[in-house]
């Protein structure tokens, strides 16, 4: 049946050479997918088709000739199936970073991106993409959360948060040398990061986010003496942000802040570069970890894992991260949908 109050969620396959394909065969494999969102599989049919052998199951799917078909599908039990025309079978050698696998990942996420500012999509789900193979393949930004960026418009502060089940994590900082990092830590920033995360939460269904900021230096700065960023830039970040009506407390050491947000003292932590949240969240769950593009007009997810092209093609990949970063889209695909129920 119909169900124009379900939100219209977009998966891709990824990148053709990984496990994108198999992953997202086994996530639409899965009992009660569908009764979660009204879902919209864009993809090269024989790349589908592949995917589906390697990971040994069949889907079954509705074929839609555009994307604005999908929301008034008369039968949403099945997921609908748009089909691509991005790259052909002898283009790709598996398990191998090339561009034509980075230019129809990138043409296949334009597609639902151009979705979302007709109305047609609420939320999108991608599989495991390249970097590398994207940059080959005509990405001209450092990563994709830069380039959904430009692409969508946005003009203020946007990051990456990496989820991990209730737990998630923002950075001040992301794709860049480390020796940069230091020269990119604001006030300014901090409270975007803070802002940002806890209103994130709040689509994702958490009233009240209990949100915590990590300290940059050693042991929180000692005072003083292992480092001033503490007192002069991210204190005062915390000060404004609870005045502003943001619950948020910090800095803690970034080296026990996670075991409280472990054992759930914390539901969110501001990290002020990128592998100071990564390798924590990873640690405690690499094959559940879920990405979720912050500040763009649109929901976007994704594993946090990446394209394993060591283990591509052998039917191995585990679903667990892509069934966590497509039901974190329908939850805030709906509250899109639906924002006066949030």
């Amino acid at each position: 049946m119909s169900n124009k109050n379900t939100p219209v969620v977009a998966l891709t396959l990824g990148d053709a050479a990984g496990i994108g394909p198999e992953l997202i065969a086994r996530l639409l494999s899965q009992p009660g997918i569908t009764t979660q969102a009204n879902i919209v599989l864009l993809g090269d049919p024989w790349l589908w088709q592949d995917g589906q052998t390697i990971a040994g199951v069949t889907v079954a799917t509705q074929a839609v000739g555009s994307l604005a078909e999908v929301r008034s599908r008369a039968d949403q039990s099945l997921p609908a199936f748009l089909a691509l025309d991005t790259i052909r079978p002898e283009q790709v050698q598996r398990s191998q970073a090339q561009a034509a696998c980075g230019a129809s990942t990138l043409q296949a996420l334009n597609l639902c991106m151009d979705g979302t500012q007709r109305g047609e999509v609420d939320a999108i789900c991608f599989a495991p993409l390249n970097k590398f193979a994207m940059k080959q393949g005509g990405l001209k930004h450092e990563d994709e959360l830069h380039h959904f960026a430009q692409y969508l418009g946005v003009t203020g502060y946007f990051c990456e948060f990496n989820t991990l089940g209730h737990l998630w994590t923002s950075r001040v900082s992301s794709h860049i040398p480390l020796k940069d990092a230091a020269a990119l830590l604001s006030t300014d920033r901090i409270v975007d990061a803070a802002k940002l995360i806890y209103k994130s939460l709040q689509a994702n269904g958490i009233a009240q986010p209990k949100v915590a900021v990590a300290a940059f230096n050693p042991h929180g700065g000692d005072g003083g003496t292992c480092g001033r960023e503490e007192i002069d830039i991210i204190a005062p970040a915390i000060v404004a942000l609870n005045a502003q009506g943001f619950a948020v407390a910090g800095p803690f050491p970034a080296d026990t802040i996670f075991l409280k947000a472990r054992d759930g003292e914390y539901q969110a932590i501001v990290t002020m570069y990128h592998d100071q949240g990564q390798i924590a969240i990873k640690l405690m769950g690499f094959s559940q970890g879920v990405t979720v593009q912050g500040g763009l007009p649109v929901p976007i997810t994704t594993p946090a894992h990446g394209t394993a092209y060591d283990i591509a093609g052998q039917g191995r990949a585990d679903v667990n991260a892509t069934l966590n970063a497509f039901q974190i889209a329908c939850r805030m695909g709906t509250t899109r949908l639906h924002p006066s129920n949030a």
